[in-house]
């Protein structure tokens, strides 16, 4: 019989298939806008690493006696929409989206899989390492940047397009998956405090992000 509690299935489910996603979309960008041949292998090394932790999840669901297509079905529908209604227009919307856009979807992950048992912390944070994204993205977000500065309010913009749509996609899965949305609140903690500090935590990485790529937070 399966133990597991509800919350640590959705998780895995949703993150595995988020990674799996990452992992189609990330070679689709790299194929169709990537500018170079190095760009376009630099952005499939970054592919790869999301299909192996897709694998990294798959395998622990099933090792917890779930299946993983089950875990994974009943959030195929919004990280789907998500992904159409942010398809990137070319190659700089494409690595804003990658490093923001997927960074806050993380962050919410993380933020979960802290009141989830130890091996299972562990396990997200591999997940969602993300050094060689945020190094490559940063690299060249920057150097367009300096070379042609009207990107940066056209970006701006756009990573705000991200935040805004990932937490609307962050607020659809609470509703349909109430045992993932209670990992988010520390258990018997105010609700409505602990859900500030979680958005102002939530706020305050993106203001990094944001920061590294040279751009303004915006509203």
């Amino acid at each position: 019989m399966n133990e597991t509690p509800p919350g640590v299935v959705d998780l895995l489910g949703v993150l595995a298939y988020a990674e799996l996603t990452a992992f189609l979309r990330l070679a689709e960008d790299a194929a169709l806008l990537a500018p170079s041949l190095t760009d376009r292998a630099a952005l499939g090394d970054i592919a790869a690493a999301e299909y192996g932790h897709f694998r990294l999840l798959r395998d622990r669901l099933a090792s917890l006696g779930v299946d993983p297509e089950n875990a994974m079905e009943p959030f195929v529908t919004a990280i789907d929409e998500w992904h159409e209604q942010t398809k990137p227009r070319d190659w700089y919307e494409a690595l804003v989206k990658a490093y923001v856009g997927t960074g806050i979807a993380g962050d919410f992950y993380r933020e979960a899989a802290r009141h989830a048992d130890p091996s299972i912390t562990e396990l997200v944070d591999e997940v969602l390492t993300d050094e060689a994204r945020s190094e490559f993205t940063v690299e060249r977000v920057r150097a367009a940047i300096e070379e042609d500065p009207r990107l940066s309010s056209r970006l701006a913009l756009w990573a705000r397009r991200m935040v805004g749509e990932a937490l609307s996609q962050g607020q659809r899965l609470a509703a349909i998956r109430p045992d993932l949305a209670a990992l988010l609140v520390e258990p018997g903690s105010e609700d409505l405090a602990e859900i500030g500090r979680l958005f102002a935590r939530l706020t305050e990485a993106h203001g990094k992000r944001m920061s590294a790529l040279g751009l303004t937070p915006g509203p």
